[in-house]
């Protein structure tokens, strides 16, 4: 029996990774564009985007420049979209984390002229993906939209990247974790050849990150960090681009989503969000199927993510006094219809997500924790 038929965008027309990435693009860019928009946020990263205008103006382009004022938000989309016109803007540059390289794809989708985006962390797999999310003014989650294709050209110079506070990287591993954890959960029925073996590159995605997490957030430097960085900006959207949204996103990206709601989550980063949201769709597995590997697998990433550094209970995102009503609203808006925790192969209500989201750490990370402060007085 034939399918029935399935789109795909898999990848940017052109990769380039590794150091001097960006100067090796400046023989491509001319051949993209003549005008491009250089997009980014924030005064951390505002000295690279200067200098990627100035070395793109000595090659012949006019590059114009412009700063996003929130997160990937219509807000913006809309100024930008007008400004864009009235330049005759005929690429966009994306240049800065997850939400900056979303802002710039759905801006050139809509546009309809090519994206070019360079992350300048390795938080996300946004630089790689056709899809953006899309968050109010106050930075809560309110959509994803599927984008026309894949940016034109990806410039993953590890140089830019390298700079990134390693708070970013960790960010980066839990986020591309959640692909076997998310895919591996979602697709166990599926016959669908392209999915089965996207699933299993998020495997070797998954070993590799726990293999080499430690060293690459602690050595920028080593080989470790190479395969680490690339892994979370480029295999992980690679997943997604082959395994479409059965490889994409379920019950961690939920969770994610709901704690995007709160004003108190704005000081987090999207993947400690969704690290602690693995950890809550490994609860739910476990005391909505008795799947007990489950709670061993919330065991062993537990204690990776805490090596890390990275959240693992409502206490350590910083949500340790927040009230049951806002609770509620997290779990009412994770678990609305058309929720990614619907793609989860057990059903799911929002009273078992709050059992979940109050517990999924909390009766292991504080050992973990008491080991680890023990081990860092030892190595001192």
């Amino acid at each position: 029996m034939s399918k029935s038929l399935l789109t795909h965008s898999i990848s940017p027309t052109k990769v380039l990774r590794g150091d001097g990435a960006w100067i090796e693009s400046k023989k491509f860019i001319p051949l993209i564009c003549k005008r491009p928009l250089i997009l980014g946020r924030g005064k951390a990263t505002f000295q690279i985007r200067n200098s990627l205008g100035s070395e793109l103006h000595s090659i012949g382009l006019s590059p114009s420049r412009e700063e996003l004022a929130f997160d990937c938000c219509e807000l913006d989309l809309k100024r930008l979209d007008d400004l864009c016109k009235s330049k005759k803007i005929d690429a966009i540059i994306a240049s800065g984390g997850g939400k900056v390289l979303d802002s710039g794809k759905l801006l050139a989708s809509r546009l309809c002229i090519p994206s070019i985006t360079v992350p300048l962390s390795a938080s996300t797999c946004a630089g790689w993906t056709a899809l953006s999310n899309i968050y109010s003014p106050s930075g809560a989650f309110q959509r994803d939209e599927a984008l026309k294709g894949p940016p034109e050209l990806l410039i993953f110079d590890h140089g830019f990247v390298r700079h990134a506070p390693p708070r970013t990287l960790a960010s980066g591993i839990a986020d591309a974790l959640a692909k076997w954890y998310e895919a591996s959960a979602c697709s166990n029925s599926s016959g669908d050849g392209m999915v089965q073996q996207a699933v299993q590159m998020a495997r070797v995605l998954r070993d590799q990150l726990f293999i080499n997490a430690k060293e690459a957030f602690h050595d920028p430097t080593s080989e470790a960090w190479v395969v680490v960085a690339e892994g979370c900006a480029l295999t992980a959207g690679l997943i997604g681009g082959i395994g479409g949204s059965k490889c994409r996103t379920a019950g961690a990206h939920a969770v994610h989503n709901g704690l995007t709601q709160l004003k108190s989550s704005k000081a987090l980063l999207h993947g400690e969000m969704v690290g602690f949201g693995i950890l809550v769709q490994l609860h739910l597995e476990e005391i909505l199927t008795g799947n007990q590997l489950a709670k061993q697998s919330r065991h062993q990433l537990t204690q990776l993510l805490c090596q890390l550094n990275l959240p693992t209970s409502l206490e350590s995102l910083g949500l340790g006094n927040i009230n049951n009503n806002d609770l509620e609203n997290i779990c009412e808006f994770a678990c609305q219809d058309n929720s990614e925790i619907y793609n989860l192969p057990f059903k799911v209500n929002s009273k078992a997500l709050l059992e979940s989201i109050k517990v999924a750490g909390l009766e292991i990370q504080q050992p973990l924790n008491q080991k680890l402060i023990r081990a860092n007085q030892l190595d001192s």
